[in-house]
């Protein structure tokens, strides 16, 4: 096994992961003859225990080992990788060092475990060889990446050669793309103060909410869709606004569109306020990459003596910087002007013939303004929020109330505090789903 790691030259840096490095010393050991059986089957077991905890993070099953191995192909970020990810399969001389490497991977693919099984009196590769999990539950892992690990490593399973195996990565890459950003719908940042240690954190654990999980809305679904729509084809799409009030589905809605458009190089970066310093940053670890970004803002708002939207302003729009096409900024807020205003900003009206006008508000308004497009939610009427809540229903046959009923128990149940929105809808639902 070693001597095959050592051939590796684009995926080098997969050599360093810990337990293919690591099994790697251990065959080597094993060959020279240079540690005790017992310190060996105590670093393989070691080892076996690593795959089984990377096994149970991303829901691998059968063959475990093949599963590692396809893992580190297609999270490796390499200059390869990240090239066939944006241009599919193309002429050059890299083609001959990455069939090199894939022919070191078939090769690992079909290494032969049986003789230190023997020696050592171990049957532990042969068990990961055909694991079956206890239990598949997709909320301890992204279905998205095991699905993909699990759909590439049969392929490979079957190719006969490094050549085939090359065949089938470049494809993969082009089709999903390559690392966390092909793997992942949605992510978060994590920083330090002055945005210095910058990290990207993979969401998976995101809700799969639909825009036809939203009742009613169809206007605003429309537009939603239409932007991102020409978004996603690579066509003109302007940065976005939903506002209105609290509990109307505007960050469902977000949610539900990237879900819906995933599979079309559609991810998602959600960031919070105090991270607008690291958006410059951002803007330039993605502009590059074959996919394309909403930057996320939830509940976006800020107060009179907060002065991070000045920033703000520069990045959206106005900056010597040119925002790439692939990066559109889409925020939730419940304000219509984002910035609070004061009646003391009236007070500095300038008159110019028949205009009137407040520098204040106009700085203020400048924000939204670069928003392309602004798109009202607004709190049902009462029968809207009936149908609302008899449609949400008629989803659970468990829920056999009926349904006059069930509208004076929803009047209650809002009553109570939630008032009249979709999130006191779906709330109201979730009651009748407990008592059912």
């Amino acid at each position: 096994m070693y001597r095959e790691i050592s051939k590796l030259i684009i995926y080098r840096q997969s050599a360093q992961d810990t337990i293919l490095c690591e099994l790697g010393k251990v065959f080597k050991d094993f060959d020279l003859k240079s540690a005790t059986d017992d310190a060996l089957r105590t670093r393989i077991y070691e080892q076996v225990r690593n795959l089984l905890e990377v096994a149970t993070k991303y829901g691998f099953d059968n063959n475990l080992w093949h599963n590692y191995l396809t893992f580190l192909i297609i999270t490796d970020e390499n200059p390869f990788s990240l090239t066939y990810e944006k241009a599919g399969v193309q002429k050059g001389t890299v083609n001959s060092f990455a069939i090199n490497d894939f022919s070191v991977f078939k090769a690992l693919f079909d290494f032969d475990f049986s003789a230190i099984e023997k020696a050592l009196d171990i049957n532990c590769f042969s068990v990961l060889s055909n694991y079956e999990a206890i239990a598949k539950r997709e909320q301890i892992f992204n279905k998205n990446v095991s699905e993909k690990v699990k759909e590439l490593s049969r392929a490979i399973e079957d190719a006969c050669d490094g050549e085939a195996v090359f065949y089938l990565v470049a494809d993969f890459y082009k089709k999903y793309g390559v690392g966390m950003f092909g793997l992942n719908k949605a992510f978060r940042i994590e920083t330090d103060e002055h945005c210095i240690d910058m990290k990207f954190r993979a969401i998976t654990n995101m809700h799969k909410v639909t825009l036809d999980d939203l009742i009613g809305y169809e206007s605003q679904k429309h537009a939603l869709v239409e932007n991102t729509e020409a978004f996603v084809n690579g066509k003109g799409a302007n940065n976005l606004l939903l506002y209105g009030d609290s509990g109307t589905g505007k960050s469902t809605s977000i949610k539900a569109i990237v879900n819906q458009y995933y599979d079309r190089g559609l991810r998602m970066i959600e960031i919070y306020k105090h991270q607008f310093g690291c958006l410059s940053r951002i803007i330039s670890e993605i502009k590059n990459r074959n996919y394309r970004f909403i930057i996320y803002m939830d509940d976006l708002s800020f107060e009179e003596s907060e002065i991070e939207y000045k920033y703000l302003k520069a990045i959206i729009e106005g900056g010597v910087e040119t925002k790439p096409d692939n990066v559109l900024i889409y925020a939730t807020s419940n304000r219509r002007h984002l910035i609070k205003e004061t009646w003391k900003d009236r007070t500095d009206v300038q008159q110019d013939g028949d205009m009137h006008r407040s520098e204040t508000i106009e700085e203020k308004l400048s924000l939204v303004n670069r928003f392309g497009v602004s798109i009202g939610y607004f709190k049902p009427s009462r029968r809207e929020f009936d149908e609302m809540v008899l449609a949400l229903a008629a989803r659970h046959p468990e829920i056999t109330m009926d349904k006059e009923q069930m509208i004076a128990e929803a009047h209650k149940w809002e009553m109570l505090g939630g008032g009249i929105n979709g999130r006191t809808a779906q709330q109201f639902v979730n009651h009748l789903l407990g008592q059912a």
